[in-house]
């Protein structure tokens, strides 16, 4: 059921997001990075539950369409941090209210309640540790 409500999330994305290059990961990481200014790889895999492998491909796409800018770190060379350029500032501000249109449409149909049972659901899901569900 999980899977088949992230499908109907998924397919609400692509037809409500005007930007049809743009996938939910990749918005996903753009807000990331939006709300951090300015992080690092690590952050952007904790944020978003995207593991590293998937998260640098997403950022190599974001950088090749100039959304995002990516340098090292002055104080550790190791580090690449990871900003939004000025589009993909704009992109991110002009695609703030579809997204809540799409979470609209995937929560149709639901009361208040129902919704906020929802939410608390998924969050606690989330945030339960693994190994309690191994009983």
């Amino acid at each position: 059921m999980l899977r088949r409500a992230y499908q109907r999330h998924t397919a609400l994305f692509q037809q409500v997001i005007p930007d049809t290059q743009l996938t939910g990961a990749q918005w996903v990481v753009l807000c990331a990075v939006e709300a951090s200014a300015a992080c690092s790889l690590s952050d952007i895999v904790k944020q978003t539950a995207i593991d590293q492998a998937t998260a640098r491909g997403i950022i190599d796409r974001l950088k090749s369409r100039h959304l995002l800018l990516v340098r090292q770190d002055e104080r550790d060379r190791r580090k690449v941090l990871v900003s939004l350029t000025p589009e993909g500032k704009s992109l991110v501000q002009s695609t703030v209210p579809f997204a809540f249109e799409i979470t609209e449409k995937t929560f149709q149909g639901f009361n208040p309640a129902e919704r906020t049972a929802l939410v608390y659901l998924l969050n606690k899901m989330c945030l339960s540790d693994s190994s309690d569900s191994a009983e």
